[in-house]
């Protein structure tokens, strides 16, 4: 893994999201979705990631002040192949590259690994991650041969008829040979409808020169989603709080209406507690073994000790509660109620 450089790609306005904000900023489960790349990429166990920034870059590397990484700085948004080879001299060290798009906050880390294995395994010079779609509109379709090697990425804008039949779409995410990859970037042209560097040619130039370009096929699509509408980043939040909600179930938490459910990821839940409906916990909040959380419960960087009760409707922030403690159902805070504080 010491040799694997992350490139991920966070310059783009995306115009689909009616936002004056930058896309990756937007939040998805309590943090922004680009974060969600980066701890992703981290868990993976790949330890050097080089980020382009372009739009709204200032903000963009303020939000990341609490990560190790290599900004890179795109001034001119010309295409997603021209993004990566700005980020050539991020990439000096390190014999292969894997690219992901700042948007997929879905991806998992035993994915990445998995892809990364299937690449050295069949000691490909690029290797493509791919699903397959019902509705593949909009996605950059796989080209293959009959020997199944893959001849080619076509956008959707740049597809025939036939092509857009094609169900197996580019989910985003490449490895490749770092010294093939800035050497095939720097023959490729904006000779498309975009007017853009296409970093999806590189698959036509890795076959017309002999390389072995492979597909790692990921079978759930749900997990490469990219977020390029206030729909989809609804979905990738009810996907991530889905996941969350699974993970403490099968700790032994209990939960009525886990649809309903926010718990945001890294907050501690103690066996035992049982946890009703519409509850919110987030910020460093913990709670504690044994304790019931009733309906409609609002925490905010609270600590709930073990077997504590927390009353309907109650808005808790900073706040401790103690072992066995019942908050009636009310609403808390200290700084505007300091005789109640304990």
């Amino acid at each position: 893994m010491n040799t694997i450089t992350a490139i991920i790609l966070a310059a783009g306005k995306g115009t689909r999201m009616k936002s004056s904000q930058a896309k990756v900023l937007h939040e998805v489960f309590f943090k922004p979705m680009l974060h969600h790349v980066l701890d992703t990429v981290k868990a993976a166990g790949i330890e050097k990631t080089a980020v382009v920034i372009g739009h709204q870059h200032e903000r963009v590397s303020q939000s990341l002040s609490g990560y190790t990484f290599t900004p890179v700085r795109q001034a001119e948004q010309l295409g997603t192949g021209h993004a990566v080879l700005c980020a050539e001299e991020a990439c000096a060290n390190s014999e292969t590259i894997i690219i992901l798009c700042g948007d997929t906050p879905l991806i998992r880390p035993a994915t990445l690994q998995a892809m990364i294995s299937h690449h050295r395994d069949m000691n490909s010079t690029l290797t493509l991650m791919t699903t397959l779609l019902a509705d593949p509109f909009g996605y950059g379709r796989i080209i293959i041969n009959a020997n199944e090697q893959v001849t080619g990425i076509v956008e959707e804008k740049d597809a025939t008829p036939d092509q857009r039949k094609i169900r197996e779409i580019n989910a985003g995410i490449y490895l490749v040979d770092r010294q093939f990859l800035f050497t095939a970037l720097r023959q490729i042209g904006p000779d498309n409808s975009q007017g853009e560097v296409y970093l999806t040619d590189i698959a036509a130039i890795a076959n017309r020169q002999g390389h072995t370009v492979n597909r790692f096929i990921h079978p759930d699509p749900v997990d490469v989603l990219g977020v390029n509408s206030r729909v989809e980043l609804a979905q990738a939040h009810t996907e991530l709080q889905r996941r969350r909600n699974t993970e403490l179930m099968l700790s032994g938490v209990t939960m009525y209406g886990p649809e309903t459910i926010y718990i945001a990821q890294g907050i501690p839940v103690g066996p035992d507690t049982i946890i009703n409906p519409g509850v919110q916990i987030t910020g460093s909040s913990s709670v504690g073994i044994g304790c019931l959380i009733e309906t409609g419960v609002a925490l905010h960087n609270c600590t709930i000790a073990n077997n504590a009760i927390i009353g309907a409707w109650s808005y808790l922030i900073n706040w401790p509660v103690q072992p066995s403690e019942y908050i009636a159902p009310r609403t808390f805070r200290p700084e505007d109620h300091p005789q109640d504080a304990p």
